[in-house]
């Protein structure tokens, strides 16, 4: 999805909530302190390549270099290149400062709510993109579901919103900034 696709599908999400809440997770992936400590993980089967690569750009044209993620592969190749090769055992090292985002369509699996609960214990933010899994947004500081409905958003869609999202680095003024506290305290704006 390139920038043009993204803004027409800002355009059409507008007045949804949906870009509001891609856009506090995409901030909340801001929180992590240093390059490498955005932890991203899938499961077995999805491991999100993609929203890899666009955070990644994202780090690379913001300037943002927390952004840089590092994907954590169930079975790494042992030839796999050095930024293809971190298994799970790196979360064993997850720390305050650090997040773990977790990407899934599907339900998680008992081993990867396992590891999420290991890395929450150590102080790791954990942030969860999702397709409705109960048991994974309860391990989560902050998550968005995503259900499999014929609605406006799909899961890749969403995606590209949170990493668009996580690397806008425009500044946000005051007259904003007073318009969304007034949004969330008074609740949406409902044409009559």
């Amino acid at each position: 999805m390139d920038a043009d696709s993204v803004s027409l599908l800002r355009e059409v999400l507008a007045s949804t909530g949906w870009l509001e809440r891609t856009r506090e997770l995409g901030l909340a992936l801001r929180t992590t302190r240093s390059p490498g400590g955005l932890l991203l993980v899938g499961t077995p089967d999805d491991e999100p390549w993609h929203l890899t690569a666009h955070l990644a750009d994202e780090a690379r044209l913001s300037g943002l270099s927390q952004l840089s993620p590092t994907l954590l592969r169930w079975s790494p190749p042992a030839n796999a290149p050095a930024h293809l090769s971190v298994g799970l055992d790196r979360l064993r090292e997850a720390r305050h400062g650090e997040t773990l985002f977790v990407v899934s369509e599907e339900e998680a699996p008992v081993p990867l709510l396992e590891h999420v609960d290991d890395a929450r214990r150590t102080g790791a933010t954990i942030l969860a993109l999702d397709g409705g899994d109960p048991n994974l947004e309860s391990l989560a500081h902050d998550s968005l579901a995503v259900p499999r409905l014929d609605g406006p958003l799909s899961f890749d869609g969403a995606q590209h919103l949170v990493s668009s999202a996580a690397g806008d680095i425009r500044r946000i003024g005051l007259r904003e900034r007073l318009a969304r506290l007034m949004d969330r305290v008074s609740g949406p704006h409902v044409p009559d």
